[in-house]
């Protein structure tokens, strides 16, 4: 897991695997994590933060983070994205600053601008009144000598829908209505303020009930753990710590590729602009934030985790499925109502490899093949790997592609301009691929190791793939079951990719 901060990542270890040991052994009460919280702050002088009370009450959020509650107790919300209070206070209320550089000029032009009285001369410069400054910026913008400085907090100043205000006391507050999910707040907070519940003690429970418990594996997957640790490698660790098996989702990708084409075929033939369904943050960016184009531009095929589980659900009902990847949004979209019969669970991979931890278990190379997933469908995990999925469908479809215009937007700023372009009819494109973290799911919050060593073994790993057709590749897998479509219905007509 990658972080601004090593020493939150390894506390955020340590308790999740002191969890998730817990659970493996029965033994998850009050009385046991309290040890676990003495255990990181015994006192009585605290290690990292003002007194050892406030570590402890952090330790406990945390812990209730790492068995899926929220970490305020009595809180009603279900968002995924949480804050710890406790950790959320050590960064300014005020956001607007006088500097040196402020003249105390004869003119007063901040003092003029400000409509709050919240501006006033002090001895040698002017001063902002926090508790009437409303962070409109007007007196920055008429400052001659540029004096105020405008900090924004790192949470806020990392999430692309405004989703982050703060109470009275300054604590960071998230807004469900408008929150994606993304989980870009959780890896920007210095002081790992902001996490995201984990369902480690539920599939570790599953295991123990003797469920069959599937992991599947994004195709970012590929390149976290090193050039020599791919798919089978992961596979083996996940069937040591007890998963029954594990299938890529690369796999999925192949099925929303070929069935998104479809739609893109007859988007095309009615001059309809359409957007591509696979991450969920940018789903939900639509759905929070351009209501009108998630119900007239988004694609109706479901994402490739979803793809996957229907599938092994239609092969086994009984069985658990357990998303594993670098996406805080997936867990949201386990959760989210408008998705019908998704995955039971999402975890990350700093999660996953704390379950393993917890059983003395480590990811090794193995000297072993396994690939269930064309390379178009692997490729799913960087910028343009959708797109290009769906126009290789497209024309083992036999169509011509030659003269499609493709936008491909990575980033919540890039996902929202083109989306205002969109609704203000100004977009000169026929497709558009969305994911909101740069360069795609490679670079997502919670990727294991950092982008540039996971893109360099990642290179190494795809070239040993087959050249599998994405069509071809589907025969293998029997879709009649289930459903592609978002609500679960099946198609009227009965087309399936390999009627086309």
């Amino acid at each position: 897991m990658i972080t601004n901060d090593k020493g939150i990542v390894e506390l955020k270890h340590f308790v999740l695997r002191e969890v998730c040991r817990l659970t493996w052994e029965n033994r998850l009460t009050t009385d046991e994590t309290e040890k676990v919280v003495y255990e990181i702050s015994p006192g009585p002088k605290p290690n990292y933060r003002c007194c050892v009370y406030k570590e402890r009450e952090i330790v406990r959020g945390r812990i209730r983070l790492a068995m899926g509650e929220s970490p305020e107790p009595g809180s009603t919300s279900t968002n995924v994205v949480a804050v710890i209070p406790a950790a959320c206070d050590d960064c300014p209320i005020q956001d607007y600053f006088v500097s040196d550089i402020c003249r105390f000029c004869l003119g007063k032009a901040c003092l003029n601008a400000c409509r709050f009285g919240a501006i006033t001369p002090g001895d040698t410069k002017m001063r902002i009144d926090p508790n009437k400054c409303k962070s409109c910026g007007l007196c920055a913008k008429s400052c001659p000598f540029g004096a105020i400085i405008h900090q924004a907090r790192p949470c806020r100043k990392s999430c692309p829908v405004d989703a982050i205000s703060y109470n009275e006391a300054g604590i960071c507050q998230i807004d469900d209505s408008k929150c994606i999910h993304c989980g870009h707040c959780i890896h920007s907070c210095p002081f790992g303020a902001i996490g995201s519940r984990i369902y480690a003690v539920n599939v570790i429970r599953a295991i123990m009930e003797g469920k069959r418990v599937i992991a599947m594996c994004a195709p970012a997957t590929e390149g976290q753990f090193g050039k020599d640790v791919g798919m089978a490698s992961v596979r083996a660790a996940l069937k040591k710590v007890g998963f029954a098996d594990m299938v890529e989702v690369g796999l999925g990708g192949d099925m929303t590729a070929a069935y998104e084409a479809m739609e893109w075929i007859e988007a095309r033939k009615e001059g309809r602009i359409m957007t591509t369904s696979c991450c969920p943050a940018f789903i939900s960016m639509l759905r929070h934030h351009f209501p009108k184009l998630y119900e007239e531009n988004k694609s109706t095929t479901v994402s490739p985790m979803v793809a996957v589980s229907r599938y092994l659900k239609s092969q086994d009902p009984d069985c658990v499925t357990v998303f594993i990847g670098p996406c805080i949004a997936k867990k949201g979209e386990t959760l989210n109502e408008f998705v019908k019969d998704s995955a039971d669970y999402a975890l990350t991979y700093g999660e996953m490899v704390a379950i393993l931890d917890s059983k003395g278990i480590s990811v090794d190379p193995v000297d072993e093949d396994y690939q269930e997933s064309s390379i178009y469908g692997k490729r799913f995990a960087g910028s343009g790997g959708v797109a290009n999925a769906v126009l290789e469908a497209m024309q083992e479809m036999g169509e011509d592609t030659s003269d499609i215009r493709l936008m491909t937007c990575a980033g919540g700023d890039e996902c929202k301009k083109a989306m205002m372009l969109l609704k203000a009819g100004k977009l000169d494109t026929d497709f558009v691929e969305g994911m909101i973290c740069p360069g795609g799911c490679v670079g997502g919050p919670s990727k294991h190791q950092a982008e540039n060593l996971v893109l360099q073994a990642r290179t190494k790993l795809l070239e040993k793939a087959d050249g599998r057709k994405i069509l071809e590749n589907l025969k293998k897998y029997p879709m009649d079951k289930f459903s592609m479509h978002r609500d679960g219905s099946m198609p009227e007509n009965g087309k399936s990719p390999a009627d086309m």
